[in-house]
């Protein structure tokens, strides 16, 4: 057995359980056969060892497989230990860091070297051919700043000042598309460049969301520090359609930070990706369980209601 195979082995698992479990994931890898899937990294995975190599196996599996992926990353908590460390001062409006000019270069020190390089490593050490990149790489992500945002509380818009922070304007794939057309797996850091030629410090979600979106990704995958969308008893929803997030949004059973995100989500699915799926980071392999498993790993929106998620 080669040592890319070791990785994989299942241990002390029968043959009977191994052929079941072939049985199920293989109609999984042949709806996903040279499928683009763009896949968010963050969150508790990112700090956890054991996490995050399996992560990296589950990367480099689907690209054995025939999957394409990408993978998008934060790095929110290693920003703010970079800047405790350099004693700089980072306050947060609505939820994003403000950035001023000191802010924003170690923003892009610690993005694009530091996390972008350690999951880079990590994914070559699995065996895989990891690329680095970020969103100035071939103009790959153009945006532009922020200078409005709606008040949590009443939902209208006001102007803000946050500095160099960017939502996403014109995505340009084409550097991510010579990557993953060939043997190599794009690894890319959420900063993108304005039409000025300033640098912007990107939300990882929104970054990973305009991507998929341009590139009519299969599916997107969301890893958080949360199970999904729960009810109202704290049950976890494995599906919804459109309509029925929205509705889950009117009633208040979506509620807080889980509204942008499911909004988020919205968007992405009718702007032509096939279904977005929040999962749970902290759950290993993760990535595996949704794609080639029958039950998933989180809460999926998609555009109808489907037979089990795989099947969307």
């Amino acid at each position: 057995m080669s040592e890319k195979a070791q990785n994989f082995a299942p241990s002390r698992v029968s043959a009977h359980d191994q052929a079941r479990i072939l049985a199920e994931a293989l109609p999984n890898m042949l709806r996903y056969d040279e499928e683009t899937v763009v896949i968010k990294f963050g969150g508790h995975a990112m700090g956890d060892t054991a996490l995050a190599d399996a992560f990296a196996q589950d990367i480099v599996y689907l690209k054995q497989s025939g999957v394409n992926p990408i993978v998008v990353h934060g790095g929110g908590p290693q920003i703010a230990n970079m800047l405790k460390r350099l004693d700089l001062k980072s306050d947060f409006v609505h939820g994003l860091r403000v950035t001023d000019k000191a802010t924003v270069e170690v923003v892009e020190m610690v993005l694009a070297g530091l996390i972008n390089k350690d999951i880079v490593s990590a994914i070559n050490r699995q065996g895989g051919k990891a690329v680095g990149i970020c969103g100035k790489d071939a103009n790959l992500m153009i945006a532009k700043k922020i200078t409005e945002m709606p008040d949590p509380k009443t939902n209208i818009m006001g102007p803000v000042d946050i500095g160099f922070v960017g939502d996403p304007l014109e995505v340009n794939p084409h550097i991510v598309d010579v990557i993953s057309k060939s043997d190599l797996i794009p690894v890319i850091a959420p900063v993108g460049i304005s039409r000025d030629g300033e640098t912007l410090n990107i939300n990882a979600d929104s970054f990973a969301s305009a991507l998929a979106a341009r590139m009519q990704a299969k599916r997107l995958l969301l890893l958080t520090d949360v199970e999904g969308v729960l009810d109202k008893d704290k049950k976890l929803i494995e599906e919804l359609t459109i309509e029925e997030a929205r509705a889950l949004i009117r009633d208040g059973t979506i509620s807080g930070g889980m509204i942008p995100k499911i909004e988020g989500c919205i968007e992405v699915v009718e702007a032509g990706v096939e279904a977005v799926v929040i999962i749970n980071g902290r759950v290993s392999h993760s990535v595996l369980l949704e794609l080639l498993t029958d039950h998933g790993a989180g809460t999926l929106v998609g555009r109808r209601k489907p037979k089990g998620k795989a099947k969307v």
